[in-house]
């Protein structure tokens, strides 16, 4: 189901994350990866967002013509529980249906690597989509990143803030180039064609 109000309106592509070195290569930060990656695909840098608690790249994905689509990327600077705020006050400011905003973030229950795309839904105990849910509904695009389980009896608020193990950091690059790859295809394409290609 593709629902978009206006198809000339932007799209806000959100990656998820913690503001910080010290969590710059947690799995809980890929959302970051994949939004520093299609930055510089369109050949921008980010700044800070005005008042909101974010900073933002603005710029254009897709061929010329009618596919070509106006994009806000955004990395909350607020900590993932409070993610909400900043992309509610970022999708006022440039009058982005919630239709048209696409959440990029880990996914536990989802194994390593594997990409799911969907509109809506629960939150699966993610923080940062339960506070983007609180503030603005739940009918906003996800592009799922699987992470997978922590291994033996690892709790999961730790699994998530450790960084890639060496051997996930093997494929890392090729996966979230993919992510970035996927995200493009939903903004182009529609969600069908993005889910087709993408979805295993």
């Amino acid at each position: 189901m593709d629902v978009t109000t206006d198809a000339n309106a932007p799209w806000l592509i959100v990656g998820l994350g913690n503001p910080g070195p010290e969590y710059a290569m947690n799995r809980h930060n890929v959302g970051f990866m994949v939004a520093d990656l299609l930055a510089g695909r369109i050949g921008g840098k980010f700044k800070r967002a005005g008042k909101a608690q974010a900073q933002v790249v603005e710029g254009r994905i897709g061929p010329p013509g009618p596919a070509n689509r106006r994009v806000i990327l955004a990395k909350p600077m607020s900590f993932m529980n409070l993610s909400g705020g900043p992309v509610n006050a970022l999708k006022d400011f440039y009058k982005v249906p919630v239709a048209n905003i696409v959440a990029v973030h880990d996914e536990l229950d989802i194994d390593y690597g594997t990409l799911r795309l969907k509109l809506g839904g629960g939150d699966n105990g993610h923080n940062g989509l339960k506070s983007m849910t609180k503030a603005m509904g739940a009918d906003y695009h996800r592009v799922r990143f699987g992470i997978g389980r922590p291994p033996g009896r690892m709790q999961v608020a730790d699994f998530v803030l450790k960084d890639f193990s060496s051997a996930e950091r093997k494929e890392l690059d090729y996966f979230v180039d993919r992510a970035a790859d996927a995200v493009e295809c939903l903004v182009i394409e529609g969600l069908e064609r993005a889910q087709s290609s993408y979805n295993s």
